[in-house]
């Protein structure tokens, strides 16, 4: 009797061990499982479950199931530790959520860091690269530029777990896009947004700057300082512009089908009325394709030589041409140019087509550049702080062509930029001399030219009477 009471004893603690055991296993399944259908069901996830994910899904409900009717034959060695690790390993599958990430290049990345960042072997990274540069230039990456990644996550440690696509701005409109296939395979494609052009026009009176006035109407910054630039051969808007007067613009831009202003387009008229005096521009291409501004009569209003060959144009003369007490050397001398105080690095402009005869360090004058216009006129630009990129002796450079930026390089007491005009190898007071005008247009030129103000004024005659920015079809 008492044997078989051990016996019976023996035979129950093992049999409530192996179900102590299938009960922890199915409890702890029974949890994973519970979760995984609460991951799947819950709308209130706001990152998206891909194909792939709803399938690895399915597929660890299976195996749950599956192990629900016999744990001792799937799991014979379903110790505490074991079942730990699978459900940790359940944990991280199922919760695993696709994410869009956007990555800052940083000083020092490479195409081929950021790959091995985002979870690319080394040798993936490797053959992504190579393929990558037949359609986009390595050495274009640039500190600051921002990548658009979309990854796998997990959202527990915040690792990427699987790169699914990188896009890179290649341009204006324009886009590289790294993607895995459905062979799990990255492949390569170009992607150029089709972008619809735009006429618009503005018109308003001027209070404050001109370009906060512009701004006001809707005008892009860029497209301001284009319409600066044309009119800044004989107009000082420092000095010739003030409140009250009025500015008229028509205008192009390009939007990408997202209707964003992704480029801005030629400036097709422009006008600015100062006081009682109206000077207007229409843009117009010859027949050999040349493009400049005409007044309505088809006379060129580019001077030959700039007065400002600066991008800030309301620069302060800081030392007008002619007799001062030198600053630095405390007595009066000649002062052989005019100096313009503008911010260290604000660019500066060639003040007309010519050639780059000088561009050196060149004792009290720092960085220094003469150019040679033509058989009268050279202009010499000094105490820059660095010479443009391909600025050198020879080089052919056009007006209002950036050569270098301002600086206080030399014997200077702050960043200005020191203009020199040389006519007939006599220095000259920038600011007075009479340059001669462009090339007029004359014979089928001109009959063209007189066609396309006559449709300009035809279409836009009634676009002013308004003072809200419009914008039309373009003809």
């Amino acid at each position: 009797m008492l044997v078989k009471k051990m016996k019976f004893k023996f035979n129950f603690a093992i049999k409530r061990k192996t179900t102590h055991k299938i009960i922890n296993i199915g409890y702890a399944l029974a949890v994973v499982f519970a979760f995984v259908l609460s991951l799947t069901n819950n709308n209130n996830v706001k990152a998206s479950t891909s194909k792939d994910e709803r399938i690895d899904y399915l597929m660890i409900e299976n195996s749950v199931a599956e192990s629900m009717s016999n744990p001792e034959t799937i799991y014979p060695d379903a110790s505490f530790e074991n079942i730990k690790n699978l459900y940790d390993k359940v944990i991280t599958m199922a919760t695993l959520r696709s994410a869009d990430k956007e990555i800052v290049v940083e000083k020092g990345d490479t195409l081929i860091s950021i790959f091995n960042k985002l979870g690319l072997s080394r040798e993936q990274a490797n053959d992504v690269f190579y393929e990558l540069k037949k359609h986009y230039d390595p050495r274009d990456l640039r500190a600051g530029q921002k990548l658009q990644a979309k990854v796998m996550l997990n959202p527990q440690s915040g690792e990427i777990v699987e790169l699914k696509s990188l896009t890179i701005e290649k341009g204006v409109a324009e886009r590289v896009i790294i993607a895995l296939n459905e062979n799990n395979e990255f492949q390569i494609s170009n992607q150029i947004d089709e972008l619809v052009e735009e006429v618009n026009s503005a018109t308003g009176t001027i209070s404050g700057t001109l370009l906060k006035s512009m701004q006001n109407k809707g005008v892009p910054s860029r497209t301001v300082n284009n319409f600066i630039k044309i009119f800044a051969y004989t107009v000082d808007f420092r000095r010739d512009v003030h409140k009250g007067d009025k500015f008229e613009i028509i205008y192009e831009n390009k939007i990408n089908p997202n209707g964003q202003v992704v480029k801005s387009g030629a400036i097709l008229y422009a006008s600015l009325t100062l006081g009682k005096t109206k000077l207007s521009l229409y843009r117009f291409k010859d027949k050999k394709g040349n493009v400049d501004y005409y007044n309505e009569k088809g006379m060129a209003m580019k001077k030959t030589l700039h007065k400002k060959p600066l991008a800030f144009q309301n620069a302060r003369i800081s030392s007008p041409f002619g007799k001062r007490r030198h600053p630095i050397l405390k007595k009066v001398i000649i002062h052989w140019g005019i100096d313009y105080a503008a911010p260290k690095g604000t660019a500066i402009f060639a003040g007309g087509d010519g050639v780059v005869q000088v561009a050196k360090y060149n004792g009290s004058y720092g960085n220094y550049i003469k150019i040679r216009h033509n058989s009268e006129y050279s202009t010499a630009y000094g105490h820059m702080w660095k010479f443009a990129k391909g600025i050198r002796p020879g080089t052919r450079v056009k007006q209002g062509q950036v050569i270098g930026y301002v600086g206080s390089t030399g014997r200077s007491t702050g960043p200005h930029l020191h203009y020199e005009v040389i006519q007939n190898g006599k220095r000259v007071n920038p600011r007075s001399i009479k340059a001669s005008t462009g090339e007029n247009l004359k014979g089928e030129n001109l009959r063209k030219f007189k066609k396309l103000v006559a449709d300009i004024q035809s279409s836009y005659k009634n676009m002013f009477a308004q003072t809200e920015t419009k914008k039309v079809a373009k003809k």
